[in-house]
């Protein structure tokens, strides 16, 4: 049986999200109607995932969160509505460890439950056997046991890769770096374009599955983040080295030859793809442009197989691949995926994928 704690500050949101869990059968549950009483369960019911709202009196889901990854973490599955705002604090609440995120529907959600409930069901067993970092904010976890108070982890502490001044800059229209992630994938990319110099000489597209809501701030966030200017593709875009292209949610990004060089582009979504941004689709149509040995195919932690089939093609074709670690992704379906398929040349920690990166692309 999955434990499940359920904390949100509507008694009809709790009923729902109970009854919807119990008739699955393998469930037990326990709900909080806020974030004080959510950190109380936590030692005596000891959950095994938590769905956690955003807006809550007393205690907020991020404020909670925050607790929670340090008194006793485990996986957290976010709960918010879909506006600008909460996108911003959605990806704050995976940097503090969340494992994902579920946007309620807007209006009567229980005229929703038809639609609303099966994801949100997926997503938290699939969460449930996610990989939660223990190492994460160590120091703090210790201080705030012994009663000496928390002290926060400075942003500042991040070690770019050395800038080099000798790269030759591959042409951007034969050189490109194709990136796919899921469930975990905001950490994963920090971790790859932070360390990145300045100057990296190919351009890196990137399919994160992800709502349409949510990608302008996740591609602002690695912006700030990283050395390399970051942009969502809402637009057909001309690739150039050191510049990296987020597909925009709830539809797909392809790359496309035109007389001028190659873009990136929108695409609407197709429903032989599942997932998107599709990674299968964003390499397939890699495939086509351009010859494989000019492609490197990263793939990182999320649910499912969404770019195993095509990253395995380009790897047979001559391009190069790496699969995430499965000690180091929050949920290891789609590199494992890869690595069974045969197609993951190298296999690496998240945190050794962009030393390897730039290692081919200079």
């Amino acid at each position: 049986m999955i434990k499940l704690l359920v904390v949100d500050d509507s008694a009809l949101m709790r009923r729902l999200l109970g009854n919807l869990f119990a008739a699955e059968g393998d469930f037990t549950i326990s709900l909080a109607r806020d974030g004080l009483e959510a950190l109380a369960r936590l030692d005596d019911f000891a959950p095994d995932v938590i769905t956690l709202d955003v807006q809550m009196p007393q205690l907020d889901g991020l404020a909670c969160l925050d607790r929670i990854m340090l008194a006793r973490p485990c996986p957290v599955v976010m709960l918010s509505g879909v506006t600008e705002e909460s996108a911003d604090i959605i990806l704050s609440a995976i940097e503090l460890g969340a494992v994902d995120f579920v946007t309620k529907p807007a209006g009567a959600i229980s005229l929703s439950m038809q639609e609303f409930g099966p994801r949100l069901v997926s997503t938290v067993r699939a969460a449930a056997g996610a990989r939660v970092r223990r190492s994460r904010r160590l120091v703090e976890r210790l201080r705030m046991r012994s009663g000496s108070g928390v002290a926060r982890s400075a942003d500042g502490g991040r070690s770019r890769l050395p800038f080099r001044r000798d790269i030759a800059f591959g042409g951007a229209a034969d050189r490109v770096v194709l990136v796919g992630c899921s469930t975990g994938g905001p950490p994963a990319l920090d971790a790859l374009l932070a360390p990145l110099p300045a100057n990296f000489p190919w351009p890196i597209v990137i399919a994160q599955h992800m709502p349409q809501t949510f990608t302008a701030a996740l591609a602002r966030r690695l912006d700030r983040l990283s050395a390399l200017a970051v942009q969502e593709v809402t637009r057909p875009v001309r690739l150039a080295a050191g510049q990296v292209y987020v597909g925009r949610g709830d539809a797909d990004i392809i790359l496309d030859r035109r007389p001028d060089g190659l873009y990136a582009a929108p695409a609407p979504a197709l429903p032989e793809y599942i997932w998107h941004p599709s990674v299968d689709r964003l390499v397939a149509s890699a495939l086509r442009q351009m010859a494989a040995h000019g492609l490197i195919g990263i793939l990182m932690t999320g649910m499912g197989s969404d770019g195993a089939r095509t990253m395995a093609q380009l790897r047979g074709e001559g391009g190069h691949t790496i699969a995430e670690a499965e000690e180091t992704a929050v949920v290891w379906g789609m590199p494992g995926e890869l690595v069974r398929a045969g197609g993951a040349e190298i296999v690496a920690q998240r945190d050794d994928i962009a030393a390897r990166l730039l290692a081919w692309a200079t």
